[in-house]
């Protein structure tokens, strides 16, 4: 190798390191205050998307208009949320749930399991 060759190999591994750097310097070392993708978010998210689909609400653009109506919806800290956030809610329950395939079967779970409880008090 010639005195270039080495050089240009300083240089390059220099410069991986100090971007390197630079990539951990400026990732956040905390949660941010509005980041709603977390696991506490999206719990809050779920259960307030199900005590609007258990109300009746079984339209995924007016599920959507009355979660951002709730009073216990903070619209400071679920600014981002959308329709497609809603959606990706959704397609986690549908996962997680596999034998419920739409809004409807939702509804009719959640109101059966309701009944269930209140029939074994």
């Amino acid at each position: 190798m010639t005195n270039i060759e080495i050089g240009m190999m300083v240089a390059f591994i220099l410069a991986l390191v100090f971007s390197g750097w630079k990539l951990y310097a400026f990732m956040p070392k905390e949660p941010l205050k509005d980041d709603d993708t977390n696991s506490t978010a999206t719990y809050e998210l779920k259960m307030m998307m199900y005590k609007h689909i258990k109300n009746g609400v079984l339209e995924e653009e007016l599920l959507l208009v009355e979660m951002q109506n709730d009073p216990e919806f903070d619209k400071e800290h679920f600014w981002r949320f959308n329709l497609n956030r809603l959606r990706q809610l959704l397609q986690s329950h549908y996962i997680e749930n596999p034998d419920h395939q739409d809004l409807k079967e939702i509804h009719t779970h959640l109101n059966t399991k309701v009944d269930d409880q209140s029939a074994s008090k």
